[in-house]
């Protein structure tokens, strides 16, 4: 398989490059597979871009998103020299509106996704209710709801697979159905997309290190803060157990950096 790494939404918010890194991206996997296209999270759509009212307010404030007309995935996929038409499938680490964004530019494709994580954005709590934008996928996409289920992998003992390469990781705790997105790129090589697991690269190496201001937005925004550091620390034992996992996050801008140069 082919993997691209896109930076499909970048965000400067207040504090930027002070109190939090300079920027912060929207990491998205492109995977091209001889069935298809595969998209791992989405990033803004082309509709967020040219309508920011699609995203709220107090998010714009707080996140400072660029809205860039060359950043969402579709334009991505154009400029690669690939045709959009053939992404069959959507894996998503959580259905958070910068992360699902990009629904609505692949109507076609299958959306991978925990069915606690979509019931949880079909039938938010209160406190759950900022996170999820329904106008992001008002156009009936054609949902593949998983079960927490299936084969052991690398110490996580509930895999559901789309197939012997790509695997969906529970990592809960940043929402209710929070997922990591694992793909196969050797006999023993695999990429993680941890998804909103960790925002700062720090945070899963050993001994760990943390941006104070990133730790502290993380405490407040989780679904339940326990279930999410309990996961970090996992990953943490993965990265240090297994070299051959690259493990990375969906808004750490330094790996979006190494990953993608």
């Amino acid at each position: 398989m082919i993997v691209h790494h896109l930076n499909c939404a970048t965000m400067r918010p207040p504090g930027a490059g002070r109190l939090v890194p300079e920027s912060l991206v929207a990491h998205c996997l492109l995977v091209e597979r001889d069935s298809g296209l595969l998209l791992i999270d989405t990033g803004f759509s082309t509709a967020d871009v040219a309508d920011p009212s699609r995203l709220p307010w107090f998010f714009r404030q707080a996140m400072g998103p660029a809205l860039d007309a060359t950043e969402p995935a579709i334009a991505q996929i154009r400029a690669l020299g690939l045709d959009p038409g053939d992404v069959t499938d959507l894996a998503l680490t959580h259905l958070d509106l910068d992360h699902a964004g990009g629904l609505v530019d692949f109507p076609a494709a299958t959306v991978h996704v925990y069915a606690d994580e979509l019931h949880a954005a079909r039938h938010p709590r209160p406190q759950e209710r900022a996170r999820y934008r329904s106008v992001q996928w008002a156009h009936g996409p054609k949902w593949r709801e998983h079960r927490i289920a299936g084969e052991s992998w690398r110490g996580f003992e509930s895999v559901t697979a789309l197939g012997d390469d790509v695997l969906l990781v529970p990592l809960l705790g940043h929402t209710r159905g929070h997922c990591g997105v694992a793909v196969r790129t050797g006999d023993d090589e695999w990429l993680l997309h941890a998804g909103d697991s960790y925002f700062h690269a720090g945070e899963v190496l050993t001994p760990p290190s943390y941006n104070r201001t990133l730790s502290v937005f993380q405490s407040m925004i989780a679904a339940s803060n326990s279930q999410r550091r309990r996961n970090q620390e996992r990953l943490r034992d993965l990265v240090a157990d297994h070299p051959e996992i690259r493990v990375f996050s969906a808004h750490d801008p330094t790996e979006f950096a190494a990953l993608s140069g």
